[in-house]
């Protein structure tokens, strides 16, 4: 079992990246298997050039985001991390997550896959971040694992970050949540506990 950890901090020092640590930390401790990906600061946004639904290749850039859906096609789980700017999610993470999620190829095959969002601040907004990212996931059919508290850990630097006791115990406890959630769907397969058929036929707006 294998999980993505994707950091939407420029920073490697950061409060996202200390807080995306200590989720790994029990992940680890549970024998998953974990792989870091960095957002590139300039990651370019979606063009809707639609060349991703006509090709089902990915996306047209052939990027990050490329990279990013190949490895995530063998992994169980996804783990986001963004720091908090004007109460929303990094520019490049958000243009990155467009990209991922509406390009990817065989969009059936995330349903069920676990996911997670953390989101780092000084103060606030937290929330606000959260919500951004997780939409990612709900709409995908992914399974969102929560902890014990909102997701959300505080400091101005990974040192700051290691001082909020709870934001860490909070971060420990996501780690432990996903790992289980891992292990159930895990031992769901190898009991022949087969999942939902998922009805994807009908597409419509508002005028039909």
């Amino acid at each position: 079992m294998k999980v993505l950890i994707i950091n939407g901090s420029p920073h490697r020092g950061s409060t996202t990246v200390r807080s995306l640590q200590e989720v790994e930390s029990q992940l680890l401790k549970e024998g998953i298997e974990t792989e870091w990906l960095q957002v590139p600061s300039d990651c370019p946004s979606c063009m809707a050039c639609d060349y991703c639904h006509r090709s089902k290749e990915g996306c047209i850039k052939k990027d990050i985001v490329n990279k990013a859906q190949e490895i995530f096609a063998d992994c169980d789980g996804l783990l986001v991390g963004s720091p908090v700017y004007y109460a929303g999610a990094s520019g490049s993470l958000m243009s990155f997550l467009d990209r991922f999620f509406y390009s990817y190829p065989g969009k059936m095959s995330l349903n069920l896959k676990a996911a997670a969002s953390i989101a780092a601040s000084r103060r606030a907004g937290n929330i606000t971040t959260n919500d951004m990212i997780q939409k990612f996931f709900s709409i995908s059919g992914m399974s969102i694992i929560t902890s014990t508290y909102w997701n959300d850990p505080h400091g101005f630097n990974a040192q700051d970050a290691q001082k909020d006791e709870e934001g860490m115990q909070t971060m420990r406890n996501l780690g432990k949540n996903m790992a289980y959630y891992l292990k159930m769907r895990d031992l769901a397969k190898k009991n022949d506990l087969k999942e939902p058929e998922i009805e994807k036929n009908h597409s419509t707006h508002f005028i039909r």
